[in-house]
């Protein structure tokens, strides 16, 4: 996970705990999502080495966007969202630490509430004056976006987001003095933000004089530090976090316990030893043994498995992963339909897309219409391509083969009122009938 930090950091680390370190998340959607997941466990691994995870929700930030990683300006969002989606990244975050009254107790802070009352000629005196235009400028993620290069995308930066890393180099400053922290952690893309807050500190009298860029020895330490891990990448190099259907978040409302189980399950050979080193707590030896039955038999998955057992009881509980295996052991174990009450069978579903049918438009209606004109076209857009898929044999109606000549009314609905229909291998769909 380690990427890079500061001189002296790991010395700080050894001789003061507990010390106090954090993050910030800024709340621009109502969940964090599993690229968020990295800097999580970093939070909780310098909990575990007995020191105290700050988790800083950028009320304020969130209103501004972070230039990094970024090649157009973010759409602003008003307080009212801001707060929304604050409320639930805290109630993610809780999920992963322990807040508690100890010296260790991990706290949420929130940094509206220490610039909503600083004024823009307050914050240009007391903050800005110590921190040069040249210094700004020579950050990565500012020259990406300011060179105007055609290859990057970029389309230039406004003073708003120009000036995000001031407003971030203050939280540091502000939780150093009111807080005691010491230590600011994030993905190796924030390592220009996360030095400027350790350069404030040491201009407006928190820290001594330090090099800005890492080095592995120096001869004067600051009081601040920085610390950075790897950004999460697949073996060919794109991004960590989306699936063909989007960001896969921790909101349940948002990636069901189901798809969230599943997109784990489907993680490639080649990424899954530095995910499960990533995203769980399993030791050295469990992960090792692991790989090695892993090799034996890679078409059990076994480091798929305990990945997504892992990560799907961590962020959505122990009775959400029994419900997504017991998902997969139906849909993909042969498990008997017929078997599940409404409760587990919708349990077992919850990931699907669903449709309402009317009863009364059963009558008389073959399966073809019903995969494709009844259903609004979700499953099929046309009665032609139902037609062919099914003379091929690729679909099923509660596991049984469907025909283009059989009847709607000829499928036995589960309990009165499912129908699954499946399309090929993994694709399913709930059919309700009202």
């Amino acid at each position: 996970m380690f990427h890079d930090m500061m001189p002296g950091t790991e010395e700080h680390l050894r001789q003061n705990a507990p010390i106090s370190g954090y993050i910030g998340f800024d709340p621009t959607a109502p969940s964090l999502h599993i690229g968020n997941l990295a800097t999580i466990m970093l939070l909780v691994h310098l909990q575990r080495a007995g020191h105290r995870p700050l988790a800083l929700v950028g009320g304020a930030t969130g209103m501004i966007g972070d230039p990094s990683g970024k090649s157009a300006e973010r759409n602003l969002l008003d307080e009212t969202a801001l707060r929304r989606n604050q409320a639930g990244i805290q109630a993610q975050l809780e999920k992963f630490l322990v807040f508690d009254d100890s010296p260790t107790g991990a706290l949420v802070v929130n940094n509206y509430d220490w610039f909503k009352d600083f004024g823009f000629l307050g914050f240009l005196r007391e903050v800005g004056k110590h921190l040069t235009v040249n210094y700004m400028m020579a950050k990565d993620s500012v020259k990406r976006r300011i060179s105007g290069d055609e290859n990057s995308g970029a389309e230039g930066l406004s003073y708003t987001e120009f000036s995000y890393q001031l407003l971030q180099g203050y939280d540091f400053v502000h939780l150093f003095r009111t807080y005691g922290c010491t230590l600011q952690m994030g993905a190796s893309d924030q390592w220009g933000n996360i030095t400027t807050g350790t350069e404030l500190i040491r201009r407006m009298g928190g820290g001594d004089q330090h090099n800005d860029s890492p080095s592995n020895s120096a001869t004067q330490s600051p009081k601040a530090y920085a610390l950075t891990g790897q950004l999460i990448t697949k073996a060919d190099g794109t991004k960590y976090g989306k699936s063909e259907t989007g960001t896969v978040w921790l909101d349940a409302s948002l990636t069901s316990p189901y798809q969230f189980y599943q997109f784990f399950l489907n993680a490639a050979d080649a990424d899954v030893p530095r995910l499960i080193r990533v995203f769980t707590l399993l030791t050295k030896e469990e992960i090792e043994a692991l790989e090695a039955e892993h090799a034996e038999a890679p078409h059990k998955r076994t480091l798929q498995k305990a990945l997504a057992e892992q990560v799907t009881t961590r962020v959505h509980g122990a009775p959400a992963y029994e419900a997504a295996l017991a998902a997969s052991q139906v849909l993909f174990g042969g498990g008997e339909l017929a078997s599940l009450d409404e409760a587990t069978l919708l349990d077992v579903f919850a990931g699907v897309p669903r449709v309402e049918v009317p009863r009364a438009e059963l009558a008389e209606m073959n399966v073809v219409s019903l995969l494709s004109e009844a259903t609004g076209g979700v499953i099929f857009p046309s009665k032609g391509e139902a037609r062919k898929m099914m003379q091929a044999g690729g679909v099923s109606l509660n596991r049984e083969k469907a025909t283009p000549e059989q009847l709607a009314t000829d499928v036995t609905p589960l309990l009165g009122q499912y129908i699954v229909a499946q399309k090929g291998k993994k694709n399913y769909f709930l059919l309700k009938l009202v």
